[in-house]
């Protein structure tokens, strides 16, 4: 029988619960596997993450701890993938996934869950701008989002949140408080968007992750480079001793179910078809298909793990985290000679690139609406659903 034993944090919110045994997994020599699970009370409507201007929690990771992420799928030649990868390596992840898309592929986000993993919500339709939309709109997006992924699995999902984007505000924040779901942000962002190299995607990854000291890790699961670094980047996280967190929620959502209602024939629809036959194209555009071959998953048990379990209290959502400038005689400090600026992030660097930063120069028909590709332009042209 396991020992247990119990601290309590009360300034921070949160209650641990320890197990003192350790994971097991089938092949630890090559696997990162699970250092620990933490689960999420979302009644209060946390917010985690470091890149935000909102009032958030205090980060729940130790020193070195990573949690893995992954937005915008499901997609069926991608996200399967990881899938593959991540079960290799013994570990687990949390999917935000776009509603439009689990509907579209409902069997991918079903083998989501029945892997172990995470899936939260990332919207209906994926607009960009959450919070330059109507109240009534921003939250009709939110709810039909977790409705259509409750329509897709039968249930199960997560009351975790992620906006588009990044970009969040005070008073959605306060809506999600109000439905007892928790927003997470990112600490560490892979820019799997813009990165088709998975040697190169693999390299700045791991530099941000070791830069940082670990965190909460943004992927893509619609980017075939992701799929293709993951193994890289998993085996060089354990090499620099990071330990994976995995995060669980305590209560499943509740959905509208009037909303769920209007999704459940279309689900039961493509439930019916193959989940390779191309039914909707990720908002960033074609993606390639992943051409190698999956390798078999090693069957193999888990143990229990330790658990920690977060019940941060409710915030008052109401009050805006005013910007104050403080006047300093000392002069600011210039960055390091030997920061790496990256041609993405550089505005008219290099021919073909944008200022990809968060302006995002879309046409004002467009302004609620991001199922189009922003960022560098690449020459390759080929098939609908290849590039």
């Amino acid at each position: 029988m396991r020992s247990f034993f119990v601290a309590s944090i009360s300034a921070a919110g949160m209650v641990f619960a320890v197990p003192a045994g350790a994971s097991d997994c089938a092949a630890p020599e090559h696997a990162i596997g699970l250092e620990r699970i933490v689960e999420v009370d979302a009644s209060g409507g946390p917010l985690f993450g470091a890149l935000t201007k909102q009032q958030r929690e205090p980060s729940f990771l130790r020193e070195k701890e990573v949690i893995l992420t992954f937005d915008d799928g499901p997609s069926p030649w991608v996200t399967p993938r990881i899938l593959e990868t991540l079960e290799r390596h013994c570990t687990r992840a949390t999917f935000f996934a776009v509603g439009k898309m689990a509907v579209a592929y409902p069997v991918i986000a079903r083998d989501i869950i029945a892997r172990g993993h995470t899936l939260g919500g990332h919207t209906w339709a994926h607009p960009r701008q959450l919070p330059k939309m109507s109240e009534t709109r921003a939250q009709n997006e939110i709810e039909r989002g977790f409705a259509a992924l409750d329509a897709a699995t039968g249930g199960g999902i997560a009351p975790f949140f992620r906006f588009t984007g990044l970009n969040d505000s005070a008073p959605l924040l306060g809506y999600l408080q109000e439905r007892s779901i928790a927003t997470f942000t990112v600490d560490v962002v892979s820019d799997d968007s813009f990165i088709a190299d998975p040697a190169e995607l693999t390299r700045l990854t791991l530099k941000r992750v070791e830069k940082r000291g670990g965190g909460i890790l943004l992927f893509h699961d619609i980017k075939p480079a992701t799929a293709k670094a993951l193994p890289a980047i998993l085996e060089g996280l354990k090499n620099r001793g990071f330990k994976v967190v995995h995060m669980r929620h305590r209560n499943a959502l509740t959905a509208r179910q009037e909303l769920v209602a209007n999704y459940r024939n279309k689900v039961a629809a493509n439930l019916a078809k193959s989940p390779d036959t191309p039914r909707l194209m990720p908002f960033y555009g074609a993606i390639s298909i992943l051409r190698e071959a999956n390798a078999a998953t090693p069957s193999g048990s888990r143990s229990a793990l330790p658990v920690a379990v977060v019940s941060p209290a409710p915030r008052d959502r109401s009050v805006q985290k005013r910007k104050t400038k403080k006047k300093s005689s000392r002069p600011r400090p210039k960055p390091a000679a030997a920061e790496e600026v990256l041609p993405w992030k550089k505005k008219n660097a290099l021919p073909g690139y944008e200022d990809t930063r968060r302006s995002h120069n879309a046409p004002k028909a467009a302004s609620t609406t991001s199922w189009q590709y922003v960022g560098p332009q690449t020459a390759e042209r080929a098939a609908p659903y290849l590039r």
